[in-house]
């Protein structure tokens, strides 16, 4: 039996893209009979919150550990999720043990700093990203538009790996959880509440009918007490909760223009849920325009245009994501070499 071991500084009980993809591209994998370790926070002593990101918590000194993980572990292939300590760590122990190794990228961290500190940062980050990932075998991306993009910077070795959706999970449902009446349309935001994923252009559109806010994050105070006499806030939502409060919606409304994908995107078609969203990596890679959704500068048109949608062509375009084939296509691109 194969083994594979994932490190990532992303893990249950957070809630984020990181964890969701990895959350079934591992049960894909052991779904194939194959051996899998995740190596996460969780598993170290010493940990801290990320400043910028409390919810996220960072292992503290993780080198010891890691290599007795790994040297334990025997596996087969390595794969780094993440570009955090637990990341640097493995990275480190396979460049000096000369094993080779894949990582992907999911967040462009370069843009998030560049909100909270400033945009000098940008450079640094890209250039130092550009390190992190240059001794992979592969760095695997979730959409074409990525890929050019890396590639342009300087990123080598940089493959398409696709994400998913759980089709069977993300459908159209009728609430059984007692859930409000919400005046119709109902227009939904539906991601993390900071200040990277721009939640203040949803509030400032001029929408009838309802805002739903699905999520939570650092901005959420602070906006539930200037829009909670206009919107209606439910925080994080998961399983069928979530799937019953979407299934409220008319609209996704997506406003990021950070996001390197958005699998929130691919949720919300696969329950039927046109998307309006800005004409930039992720929604561009998904969203036909006019038949599952809108890009457009203007979001308060797109989101009205796409009242017009049909459901089911939504959902159509969410049946072409699916975790299987991303498992397959992940398993493909490992690296195995020699043992640890």
């Amino acid at each position: 039996m194969k083994k594979i071991a994932i490190i990532t500084d992303a893990w249950h009980p957070q809630v984020n893209g990181v964890v969701t993809v990895f959350d079934h591209i591992v049960s894909g994998l052991k779904g194939q009979g194959l051996d899998v370790l995740v190596i996460h926070p969780g598993l170290f002593t010493y940990k801290m919150p990320l400043p910028l990101y409390p919810e996220i918590t960072l292992a503290l000194f993780p080198s010891n550990h890691m290599q007795k993980l790994l040297r334990e572990y025997k596996p087969d292939a390595i794969h780094i999720a993440t570009e955090g300590t637990l990341g640097l760590s493995a990275r480190r122990y396979c460049v000096n043990k000369g094993i080779p190794f894949t990582t992907s990228y999911h967040t462009h961290f370069q843009l998030y700093l560049s909100m909270y500190i400033s945009k000098i940062v940008v450079p640094v980050i890209t250039a130092w990203m550009r390190w992190f990932h240059g001794a992979a075998v592969r760095t695997l991306v979730s959409t074409p538009s990525l890929k050019a993009e890396l590639e342009m910077r300087g990123f080598k070795h940089v493959e398409l790996w696709p994400l998913g959706v759980d089709i069977e999970r993300f459908k159209k449902t009728p609430p059984q959880n007692n859930l409000p009446s919400l005046q119709k349309p109902v227009f939904t935001y539906f991601s993390r509440l900071a200040q990277e994923k721009d939640p203040q252009v949803f509030f400032d559109l001029e929408l009838p009918g309802t805002k739903l806010v699905i999520g939570d994050g650092p901005m959420r105070k602070e906006l539930e007490e200037k829009y909670g006499d206009t919107a209606h806030f439910v925080g994080y939502q998961r399983g069928r909760e979530l799937v019953e409060w979407l299934s409220l919606s008319d609209v996704v409304v997506f406003p990021s223009k950070t996001d390197t994908f958005g699998l929130i995107v691919v949720e919300a078609l696969a329950c039927g849920i046109p998307v309006a969203a800005y004409d930039v990596m992720g929604p561009r890679d998904i969203i036909t325009q006019g038949v599952d959704g809108y890009l457009s500068g203007d979001l308060q048109e797109a989101a009205l245009a796409c009242l017009k949608l049909s459901p089911e062509a939504c959902r159509t375009k969410a049946q072409q994501y699916s975790w299987g084939h991303s498992t397959e296509v992940f398993l493909q691109k490992l690296a195995f070499g020699d043992k640890v």
